[in-house]
């Protein structure tokens, strides 16, 4: 098993790209609707990049936000950023502007490359921030009167040499998709990068030099660049780019049968899309993907099987986090338990304890801690709830879990998403299982609601399949079903039918805004 230790104590993650020059330089590294790069194509922007960031003043430990759809400008700003001893920063490209006011200021970012598509997001509050010295446009935008990104590094030189990076240095910074207030600034470091892409990448997924991955998950995500950039490259594959919003289903298959992945890396709720076009496997050729990965959310088992009976693929269901970079627990191929988020990977140690910090016994429900080495150290300008988070060695998820005795892992809900109703506790997560259960039920969710007397009861959201029509009678077999297989207690007293859940843009479920609906 591979350690911190066993990388070179001066590391620098541009070793991720430069070591397929030896062996793939002309083999693609990228492909994507708007080009298509090879290793040595790569090489050479990347150091166009970094002596173009030299030149308008980056210096060692500066932060360089990237604001872009996943592009091959993207790719390279964030690596060139990193070679040169900086600190890149993926922006969620579906913030508002006051968002991206907070986190040019916390991040105090020294040059922003944006596209001229997310501009007018951002440009309002562009003077406010003293730090930011230099923004450059994807695309050509002259009128704007900001450097085109293509003129920019057009005369650059495409020799650079990395800098003497530590391999404990911070690289890159991310802003986890958190669902309640302004997210929280993450930091990682060189070594994070090798590091979770032996554990993750080769160990548990079995990414070889001969796959090409594809993501639905965006490159500010964390679990996007991993999976659809840091492994396949670690490993001399090829990555698809996919720069369309998400949920667009068709556009995901078509972007499969186009490119032909071996690898699919997405979300719950986006196999839950394409589950609901009638005969999409007619429709698209998936054929070419070996191997399915879900993480952002649990995987209904719902969705699992019927993703099995469709593709005659698995899907591994697995959970990370920002703060660990990547995936700690995970089903492994051939070892799946439809449902769960499977066991600890090697490299990460998992503990559920109760709230008073003690191990709970095998069965009951416990707040998550995870152990690994590739754990952020605190959240950037956030003491208080850095304290709260990063205790010791453990890392505190937030998540609630209980554990079979097999040893595989059942997400309960978060932490602060649980309910006390009529004196004991009871996870949204159950309720939500039920309600799936029903044929005419897509995705539901469930949150705590005070009644007229200002007692807690569960209230249930729920979004119907395409071509099933809300009414009284979907309602009442939807509460039957309810009585029939939860307890009393755990019974929503309310049930809503709803066109979409509220989720952030990396799919998670914002439960707050359902309380406020």
């Amino acid at each position: 098993m591979m350690r911190a230790a066993d990388l070179p104590l001066h590391y620098n993650i541009s070793a991720i790209l430069e070591h397929n020059l030896t062996d793939h330089a002309d083999k693609p590294a990228i492909l994507s609707d708007t080009a298509s790069l090879t290793f040595r194509e790569v090489s050479d922007q990347v150091n166009r990049t970094g002596n173009a960031l030299l030149r308008a003043g980056v210096r060692f430990g500066d932060c360089v936000a990237i604001l872009c759809p996943d592009r091959p400008e993207w790719v390279t700003t964030f690596f060139a950023t990193a070679k040169i001893g900086g600190i890149a920063l993926g922006m969620n490209t579906l913030l508002k502007t006051e968002e991206y006011d907070y986190i040019l200021g916390d991040a105090r970012v020294s040059v922003l490359v944006v596209h001229e598509n997310l501009l007018d997001a951002i440009e309002p509050v562009l003077a406010n921030h003293r730090t930011l010295n230099k923004v450059v446009v994807i695309e050509d935008a002259p009128h704007k009167g900001y450097t085109p990104f293509t003129d920019w590094i057009a005369d650059e030189d495409t020799v650079l040499e990395p800098a003497r990076t530590h391999r404990d240095d911070f690289c890159s910074l991310h802003y986890s998709s958190g669902t309640t207030g302004m997210p929280k600034g993450v930091l990682h470091a060189h070594k994070d990068y090798p590091l979770i892409a032996q554990l993750s990448g080769v160990d548990l997924f079995g990414m070889t030099e001969d796959d090409r991955t594809f993501a639905v998950a965006k490159l500010f995500f964390v679990y996007g660049i991993g999976a659809n950039l840091i492994f396949p490259w670690y490993v001399g594959a090829s990555c698809v780019l996919f720069a369309g919003p998400p949920r667009q289903a068709a556009a995901v298959l078509k972007t499969i049968e186009t490119y032909k992945p071996t690898i699919f890396v997405s979300v719950p709720t986006v196999y839950g899309a394409i589950l609901s076009l009638p005969k999409f496997n007619e429709r698209f050729d998936v054929s070419s993907v070996r191997l399915c990965i879900s993480a952002g959310e649990p995987l209904p088992e719902r969705v699992w099987h019927g993703w099995a009976d469709v593709t005659g693929l698995e899907i591994l269901d697995t959970i990370g986090c920002t703060e660990t970079y990547h995936t700690f627990m995970a089903n492994r191929p051939g070892e799946i338990r439809p449902g769960s988020s499977g066991k600890p990977i090697d490299g990460y140690q998992v503990r559920l304890v109760d709230d008073d910090g003690h191990d709970v016994p095998q069965g009951e429900v416990g707040n998550l801690m995870v152990k690994g080495e590739t754990s952020a150290l605190f959240y950037l300008h956030q003491y208080e709830k850095s304290r709260h988070t990063f205790r010791g060695e453990w890392l505190f998820t937030g998540d609630q879990y209980r554990m079979d005795e097999d040893g595989y892992y059942w997400h309960q809900g978060r932490a602060d998403d649980m309910l006390k109703v009529g004196g004991l506790w009871v996870s949204p997560t159950e309720i939500e299982d039920a309600l799936a259960g029903h044929e005419a039920v897509a995705e539901c969710a469930v949150v705590g609601y005070y009644d007229d007397t200002g007692l807690l009861k569960p209230r249930a959201f729920v979004c119907l399949r395409k071509g099933v029509t809300p009414s009284d009678a979907v309602q009442g077999d939807l509460l039957k079903l309810c009585a029939k297989t939860l307890d009393a207690h755990k019974r929503p007293r309310w049930l809503e039918f709803i066109d979409n859940l509220p989720r952030t843009a990396t799919g998670k479920l914002q439960r707050f805004k359902l309380r406020e609906h």
